[in-house]
């Protein structure tokens, strides 16, 4: 069994950033448009600062000066291709990236922390999701509804989809239905590994809430994280979590990206885009997007087109560009591109090499399965405001396991997570 864990709660401003994520509700300063989000970090971001380079136990670490730098690049980027909405754009962008991950890096200090931030994640989910029923049945998103009702605050636009199998997407508090689904995908993989003093029913519980929560958004790209998840579930139950198996399933997939770039008469993103829609329309427009998205990138290198509309066919009549990558390259050129993707996978890969105690694995396992799929959809959509802060703060949320663990109880039996059982991970 892992150690005895105190039963922890979160730290409040954890909490209040969760209320701010869910809670969709904007307002007007003058020409500035100010979320509840953005309001609360706006007062929070500098003891964050002060508290993260004053933090003995956990300090500032390359991760965290490449997502600084990453702010400041946008607002230079941002101050030669669209001056006028610089200062704007950019402070909203660098709150709510710094904002979420911050909020994580400085209050999620331990596996009892990170258990009780999976458990609340549940819980919010699970009040939701009698909204999110309604709202498939009846296309009405009800507490955007109820926000908008209130005089003097506004909430996200409800947006006008077509149906999919029969139901409405569902956007739930979310600006999109994507941004919904994306939300509830990351439980799966974190409540399965990362709960383990729950029982396994409690854990399935969860999972399943996660996964139906998701499917009503009724996304391609969110599902897609799902699926992700579920098939690296697998992996591990079948061939246990050492570092030999993942090994292995990297060999395939880049043996398989091979073989398909020579045998196929498409490219291998185009192939994955087939399999990652729910249309073969969608699987050939977004092939689209990225190949002209790739034309305005080399076309704006440096400083990126900020937020100026991007080149593209005239038969393209939106301007909606769903890969959040592509669009971080065109919006802030590739040095933008380079810093922001460079502290993500640095940080997947310092989390994924770091010596843990055996008791902590299954938190690992969990948290690189969970940005594994989000790593993908983010290939496939787009996000913005509250879930884009979201991202990042659950991405923060998973550094605690880089603290010196030297101090840590030890396990004095059996792990409850062991690498080279089959079942034992959520036994």
């Amino acid at each position: 069994m892992s150690p005895e864990l105190k039963p922890a709660r979160l730290p409040w401003p954890v909490l209040a950033y969760l209320v701010a994520v869910l809670l969709p509700v904007r307002y007007s300063i003058g020409p500035l448009q100010m979320t509840g989000l953005r309001t609360f970090l706006l007062f929070a971001i500098i003891p964050l600062l002060v508290q993260l380079f004053r933090q003995k136990n956990h300090p500032a670490r390359p991760i965290d000066f490449l997502l600084l730098t990453f702010a400041a690049w946008i607002t230079i980027a941002l101050s030669q291709s669209s001056p006028g909405q610089a200062v704007e754009a950019a402070g909203s962008l660098s709150l709510e990236l710094l904002g979420g991950y911050l909020i994580a890096r400085v209050y999620i200090q331990s596996q009892e922390q990170f258990q009780a931030l999976i458990k609340t994640l549940f819980w919010a989910i699970l009040c939701i999701l009698p909204l999110a029923i309604f709202e498939a049945r009846f296309g009405e998103p009800l507490l955007i509804s109820l926000i908008k009702a209130v005089p003097a605050i506004s909430s996200v636009d409800i947006v006008d989809i077509a149906p999919r199998l029969g139901l409405e997407r569902v956007q739930a508090v979310f600006a999109h239905p994507i941004h919904f689904g994306l939300f509830a995908s990351t439980l799966v993989a974190l409540s399965l590994f990362g709960l383990p003093d729950s029982s396994l029913a409690f854990r399935i519980l969860a999972a399943t809430a996660g996964v139906i929560s998701s499917f009503l958004a009724l996304s391609s790209g969110a599902f897609l994280s799902i699926i992700l998840q579920l098939f690296l579930i697998g992996w591990a139950l079948s061939f246990g979590t050492a570092r030999r198996s993942w090994m292995t399933l990297a060999l395939i997939c880049l043996s398989a990206y091979v073989l398909i770039d020579i045998a196929s008469n498409r490219s291998p993103i185009r192939v994955f885009f087939s399999y990652a829609t729910f249309s073969a329309h969608n699987a050939y427009w977004r092939g689209i997007i990225f190949e002209w998205g790739m034309v305005n990138v080399w076309q704006n290198p440096v400083f990126g087109l900020g937020l100026k509309e991007w080149v593209r066919p005239a038969f393209m009549h939106s301007g909606s560009m769903d890969n959040f990558w592509l669009v971080v390259a065109v919006r802030y050129g590739l040095p933008g591109f380079a810093l922001l993707a460079a502290a993500y996978l640095f940080g997947m890969a310092r989390i994924a090499c770091a010596k843990l105690p055996s008791h902590l694995e299954g938190y690992r396992i969990g948290w690189l399965i969970c940005f594994t799929g989000l790593t993908f959809t983010l290939c496939t959509v787009h996000v913005w405001t509250s879930v884009f802060s979201f991202v990042f703060f659950l991405f923060g949320a998973g550094f605690w396991m880089l603290k010196d663990q030297s101090e840590e109880a030890q396990p004095e039996t059996v792990p409850r997570f062991l690498p080279y059982s089959r079942f034992s991970e959520l036994a």
